[in-house]
């Protein structure tokens, strides 16, 4: 059996592609991780690994996938993109702040989707965009 990764209840993962280390901060203004050459207003990250996974698969860019262990820094709400919207209470733990988010460790192990799964999200995004939908604002 694979070895077993336990996180402490209540941590928290941003999934990205961007090549980061240990104390640096994520902020906003940054230009988003998704098809959109907007600057964030909002850094996102989430309590389960799963939505991370998700943020790391689908970032741009021909960066290593990338999970990251981070802090809020000051307040953070819900992310409205996934909540009520599309998973009413919050499911997915996934929220957003305007203060930065501090990393404090990265995770090396992890098990990304299955290319089926994948590849049908991407296809997802892709017509949404087509019909000029943001689907991750």
């Amino acid at each position: 059996m694979g070895e077993q990764i336990v996180f402490s209840p209540g941590s928290f993962f941003h999934g990205t592609k961007a090549d980061l280390k240990i104390g640096d901060l994520i902020i906003t203004g940054q230009k988003k991780n998704y098809n959109d050459n907007r600057k964030s207003e909002f850094v996102y990250f989430a309590g389960t690994l799963d939505a991370a996974i998700w943020g790391a698969e689908l970032a741009e860019g021909n960066g290593i996938q990338r999970i990251y262990v981070v802090e809020p820094t000051g307040d953070f709400e819900d992310d409205t993109n996934l909540t009520d919207k599309k998973f009413p209470g919050n499911p997915t733990k996934s929220y957003r702040s305007k203060q930065p988010l501090k990393i404090v460790a990265e995770v090396t192990k992890w098990e990304g989707h299955s290319p089926e799964l994948l590849n049908n999200m991407l296809e997802n995004l892709k017509k949404l965009s087509e019909i000029g939908i943001k689907a991750i604002d």
